[in-house]
This record gives C-alpha cells, sequence and structure tokens, in this order.
C-alpha cells in the first residue's frame, strides 16, 4: 500500500450535536457541506478520555496529536496553552516526529503575522499546536510565508489582520483551500487548525457563528473538489464541543467528528473511536506504507 497525502484540520470547537437548527447552527443551513459531511461520514470520537468534567483545548490537542491520555495524566481537562506537563507529553512524541521516524515530511500550515520565528517563540503563552511545531521543525510559516501564499491564516480570508496593520491582499476561503493544497502536495501531512469556531461559540453571537461557519463551508467545498486524487486523504477532527450547542456559550460533552476521506479512509474510520485514537491510527496507516513521498528533496516543516 502506498502511503497517503494527508491534509489534516483540527477544527477546534466542533461537536456532534442535536439535529435540531433551532439548537445547533452546524445544523441550521448555513454550512451545507460541513452539515453533509458530519450526517454522512463522520465517526462520533470521544473526547472525554474517561475524565470527568468538560474537554478542553489544551489537553485535547495534545492527546490528539500524541496518542496520550493527557487528561488523566494531569488529574483533569486544562483549557488554553499547555503547561510543564503537557509540554513534556508534547517533547516525548507527535504526529510529526512518529512520521519522521518512518521517513515521511510533515509540515504545519498555519500563517504567524511575525517577521522572525524568535518572535512566537518568546511568546508567553503558545498553543499545543504552536509547540509541537517548534519542538518539530524549529519554526513556523511567517509574514513572509504567508505573502507567498505558502501559509494559510487561521481566518482564512485574513481580514483579521487589517487590525495588525496587515496590507497585503484579503483572499476567499476557496483560495484559502488552493494555498493549503499546494503546500500538502509538498509534503506527506500537513495540519492545519481552524480555530475560528470555538471563539465563535465562546462568543454566542449568531451572525458570527453563522459567518465563521460559512466561511468554514467554503473552504472544505474547495478542499473537497480539489483533494481527490490518490493518494489524497483528507481528515477532519475536534478537540471538543462549542460551537454546535447554540444555547450555550461553553464547551459541551457532545462527541466530536472524526471525519476521513480518500486513501486509507476506510481503515481511519474503522480505528479512531477517542481522540487518544488519532495519532496511532495514522501513524499505523503510514507504516502500512510504502514511504514513496518521503525523501523528495523537501525538508521537514518547510
Amino acid at each position: 500500500m502506498v502511503a497517503p497525502c494527508t491534509i489534516l484540520l483540527l477544527i477546534d470547537g466542533l461537536g456532534l450535536g442535536p439535529a435540531d437548527p433551532a439548537l445547533n447552527p452546524v445544523t441550521s443551513g448555513v454550512c451545507p457541506r460541513l452539515q453533509a459531511l458530519l450526517r454522512e461520514v463522520a465517526v462520533p470520537v470521544d473526547a472525554t478520555m474517561g475524565v470527568a468534567g468538560v474537554p478542553q483545548s489544551a489537553t485535547g490537542q495534545t492527546a490528539l496529536l500524541t496518542g496520550v491520555n493527557t487528561a488523566r495524566r494531569c488529574g483533569r481537562h486544562v483549557a488554553g496553552f499547555p503547561g510543564r506537563v503537557l509540554r513534556e507529553v508534547l517533547s516525548s512524541g507527535t504526529l510529526y516526529d512518529h512520521l519522521a521516524g518512518l521517513g515521511f515530511v510533515c509540515t504545519f500550515a498555519n500563517a504567524y503575522y511575525v517577521s522572525d520565528v524568535d518572535e512566537v517563540r518568546q511568546h508567553r503563552r503558545q498553543s499545543v499546536t504552536t509547540v509541537a511545531a517548534l519542538q518539530a521543525f524549529g519554526r513556523v510559516r511567517d509574514t513572509r510565508a504567508l505573502l507567498r501564499n505558502e501559509a494559510v491564516y487561521h481566518d482564512l480570508t485574513r481580514l483579521s489582520l487589517r487590525d495588525r496593520g496587515y496590507a497585503g491582499p484579503l483572499i476567499s476561503p476557496a483560495e484559502a483551500a488552493a494555498h493549503l493544497m499546494a503546500l500538502a502536495r509538498r509534503h506527506d501531512l500537513t495540519l492545519f487548525e481552524y480555530f475560528q469556531t470555538d471563539r465563535a461559540g465562546h462568543a454566542g453571537d449568531a451572525a458570527e457563528i453563522a459567518r465563521v461557519l460559512g466561511e468554514l463551508d467554503r473552504f472544505l467545498a474547495a478542499l473537497l473538489e480539489g483533494w481527490r486524487e490518490p493518494p489524497a486523504l483528507l481528515v477532519l477532527c475536534s478537540d471538543h464541543g462549542n460551537i454546535e450547542s447554540g444555547n450555550s456559550t461553553s464547551h459541551s460533552l457532545c462527541p466530536v467528528p472524526f471525519v476521513a476521506l480518500g486513501h486509507g479512509a476506510h481503515a481511519l474510520r474503522a480505528r479512531v473511536k477517542s481522540v487518544l485514537d488519532v495519532t496511532p491510527a495514522l501513524v499505523a496507516l503510514y507504516g502500512r506504507g510504502v514511504a514513496q513521498r518521503g525523501g523528495h528533496g523537501k525538508q521537514s516543516g518547510t
């Protein structure tokens, strides 16, 4: 079996909520492609890791990227940013590290609006995905990469960068998807994190939730259309629920979706039942493949 070429989408704060559109914005008609994916393809995945309490980002994302039961390790679900214990878990090996050990080339697609990676390293609060990328690659994608269309900003369109002095072009969600696919074709696995869903869920503004879901839907539509040629694999997962609970601005206890489409998707859907299974399942899938795409002259993380 040839190994897949994977786009891994981490959609922060997306759970599988009720079908009633009065209760769940995801089923209200503003995001038909996402709604269809969740209804027809998604496997419901446990995000609690068997630990009491409401799932949170720091433990959830670390678990997704390592397969370690971080909530049990910490004794609770940890919100926000990884502290010492979670950083130690990440340093012991992430999905990036495991695939690199098999000869595959991974990257993190998110852009940071900085001119020097030291600005990111020196930042007191670093997300799980930031820590994982810095540990695996020693760098992240900066403003220059964004302007070369070799990175995707977390809001897809770059509009939120206007408040930070960005004077470059704005792009559509479909263009952001095209940039992500072009980057992914140069790597074996490419991770992109979208956390506007979690932010909108916390804000609780119906118009903003509809806007965010609509933009995500247009992004997904372009990926579904363009990311088909074998050995393409599209995977979507989440760390915890939030935006699907229209009557709450907090995280939820809803299961989260695991979507896999393309090369090796059936094996993944059969294996993933918890956020703890995502990294082991992907590593096993690549392990069964032949590292034909690895070692193609691209440096990991570029």
